[in-house]
């Protein structure tokens, strides 16, 4: 149905005689209806593209192409509901045009005004049906797509200590969009240290997620294989450089080495903010080194060491930057590191898993859709005095 509620329809006929035919028809009927005529398939698909209709009333014998070719001519950038109308000498051009991808034809000369109408609002209605049926598949493939992805991006972690236990959330920035780039990955070694990393890839869309895994997996295999430090982020930066689809990409990460043993926690950022540290006293920022992104200075990039003394017991939350840079009310202001840290004091939750839901829940509120980044979270919970294995939590939000 149009939007005024009348059915715009275009005819495309040569054929004064026959246009005129189609017109008494069409004043027959009780169809509610604006009729606009077109005399060829070039101005016909001028007139799709400034006006879109909902019924296309298309001769097979046109000035500038003939046969099947009308119908792939209409079609080729407005996909409207198309009526072919054929000759009495043309038994098989209906059903062609059929295949082609017309909802319906008409044989000229048989036509009556009751046919006519029930052909315009069936070839509407089954044209509506085709575009819900093919954005009803295009969901399932990006749901599909989202959850290789997902599996790729947001792994299990490999935890053997009872004292640390992980817990992470994933929100892609557009409603059905497909994952980012961001990325996140925890894995605990021999010598008891458990490492994590969370980066993120620039751009959105299957490169940067593609880019994401690759990196992901790569630090995984790197450090089961006992690559550390910079010589890890030296490796990671190659194969950023060999794998990106696109010279301008770079990848911000941060990786988290915690040593219950030590009771130490070291950093090295590429790039990227730097996390918080949650204890019973309060919430706040590490304040750690910095070094650069990965890619944007290729073989010259340095990533300092920040190690700190770590609490008996506590949390360490670590974020990319989708979860800062919306909007923190309606005058435009970014949320940024002030309006996280107001938040986290407002939240009293034991649970880790619930403290990120109410964390992100409530930075979406304020946003209100209006910034559109991807983000993702990871936290680290220890309690270095614990020896009851609690299994680990690794849990990612449905998607929006």
């Amino acid at each position: 149905m149009g939007r005024t509620g009348e059915f715009r329809i275009l005819l495309v006929e040569d054929d004064d005689g026959d246009a005129l035919l189609v017109e008494e028809l069409l004043y027959d009927t009780d169809l509610p209806h604006t009729l606009a005529r077109c005399r060829t398939a070039a101005e016909a698909r001028r007139a799709l593209a400034s006006d879109p209709v909902d019924c296309v009333l298309l001769d097979l014998h046109l000035p500038d192409a003939s046969g099947l070719e009308t119908v792939q001519a209409i079609q080729a950038d407005t996909h409207p509901a198309i009526i072919v109308l054929t000759g009495l000498d043309e038994p098989r051009a209906g059903v062609e045009a059929l295949a082609a991808g017309a909802q319906d034809y008409l044989v000229k000369g048989k036509v009556e005004p009751d046919l006519m109408q029930r052909a315009v609002r069936y070839a509407v209605e089954r044209k509506q049906a085709e575009r819900a049926n093919a954005a009803l598949q295009l969901g399932r493939l990006r749901a599909e797509e989202n959850a290789r992805l997902e599996r790729g991006l947001l792994p299990e972690p490999l935890l053997s200590s009872a004292a640390v236990t992980a817990s992470s959330r994933y929100y892609p920035g557009r409603a059905q969009a497909l994952l980012g780039g961001d990325f996140l990955d925890v894995v605990q070694t021999d010598d008891g240290q458990v490492h994590a990393v969370i980066g993120d890839v620039s751009g959105h869309g299957p490169d940067a997620a593609a880019l994401g895994v690759c990196l992901r997996i790569a630090w995984r295999a790197l450090t089961l294989g006992g690559h550390r430090d910079q010589q890890l982020l030296h490796l990671l930066e190659q194969i950023h450089i060999a794998e990106r689809a696109d010279s301008d990409l770079f990848t911000t990460c941060t990786l988290i080495t915690l040593d219950p043993d030590a009771a130490t926690l070291t950093l090295h950022l590429a790039g990227h903010h730097e996390p918080l540290l949650i204890t019973p006293d309060g919430t706040q920022e590490v304040a750690a080194a910095h070094g650069v992104a990965l890619g944007i200075a290729p073989g010259l990039g340095k990533w300092p060491a920040t190690t700190l003394a770590l609490p008996t017991r506590g949390a360490l939350v670590a974020y990319t930057d989708g979860l800062i840079e919306g909007f923190a009310d309606t005058t435009g202001t970014r949320l940024g590191l002030e309006g996280l840290l107001r938040i986290i004091n407002t939240i009293h939750t034991p649970d880790p898993g619930t403290h990120l839901d109410q964390l992100i829940a409530s930075t979406r509120t304020l946003n209100a859709d209006r910034h559109t980044d991807d983000l993702a979270v990871l936290r680290l919970d220890w309690n270095t005095g614990t020896l009851v294995h609690t299994a680990s939590a690794w849990r990612t939000a449905p998607q929006p």
